[in-house]
């Protein structure tokens, strides 16, 4: 195996890890659920028609159990916690939520919908025809043309395992993020800001700055602490795509309303 093949297996892993990122942690995460960018009217809608087809998720389903985790987060009706699932658990914990939820959507649940008023675009039709599995065998068929067209069979696992690698990234959030490392924040909850997670994850591990501060675009806090999400959502914004809302800089300097105000 040469040093150039190697060099673009890596680079075709990188490329499908990224395209992946790309969508769950700043189109569905930073975006759809929390509203912290803004996609613009046509990013908007090329996410949710491609959403479902890129990440093998649906962009509705994904933002409303991520919206429950914080609202019920590290309880016995946080769809993934590790105090409840345990740490290895919590993978099918995620997978089982995310069913549900589904479920609950097309039935038009109360317990769901009241969740995302704002998401005002149903569940892909790839999930109502419960043709979920179709995504899947797309990238299985990209891995096997790669392979069949240019006899590189390892080039095209690497483009699967990057773009297919959602279950994995989001196995070490919602587990290690709750169970090991660091907080800078008094919460309710159990989050944690584990930095390994974060370096992985694109700034997805610093679960207690973001429990905190669920708005703000950027996840980190401290001096130290690297948010590569948060760039990625500047090189974003430049281009034109999305617009950062706010950081919760902007969270800290506003002061909180007064009962009277709140009223």
């Amino acid at each position: 195996m040469s040093l150039s093949y190697v060099l673009a297996c890596i680079g075709m892993l990188v490329f499908g890890y990224l395209l992946n990122i790309l969508y769950i942690t700043v189109f569905y995460h930073r975006g759809l659920t929390h509203n912290a960018v803004k996609l613009s009217p046509l990013t908007r809608k090329f996410v949710i028609l491609t959403g479902n087809w890129v990440t093998g998720l649906d962009p509705k389903g994904w933002s409303v159990m991520h919206r429950m985790h914080h609202v019920h987060s590290d309880t016995e009706l946080d769809p993934h916690s590790p105090k409840h699932y345990g740490i290895f658990g919590v993978m099918l914990a995620q997978l089982h939520s995310y069913n549900k939820v589904l479920r609950g959507l097309m039935k038009k649940d109360p317990m769901y919908t009241s969740v995302a008023p704002d998401l005002d675009f149903p569940v892909n039709w790839l999930n109502r025809k419960k043709m979920w599995l179709m995504p899947y065998l797309l990238h299985v068929a990209i891995w096997f043309g790669i392979g069949f067209a240019y006899d590189a069979w390892m080039l095209g696992y690497c483009y699967f395992v990057g773009i297919m690698s959602h279950p994995i990234q989001g196995w070490l959030v919602n587990s290690l993020g709750h169970a090991y490392g660091y907080r800078n924040f008094d919460q309710d909850d159990d989050s944690r800001n584990n930095t390994a997670v974060a370096w992985l994850v694109f700034g997805e591990g610093y679960q207690n700055n973001h429990h905190r501060h669920p708005s703000s675009a950027k996840f980190s806090v401290k001096w130290f602490e690297v948010d590569m999400g948060y760039a990625l959502c500047h090189v974003l914004q430049a281009m034109g795509i999305v617009k950062i809302q706010g950081t919760f800089e902007d969270e800290v300097a506003t002061p909180e309303p007064t009962a009277a105000a709140r009223a």
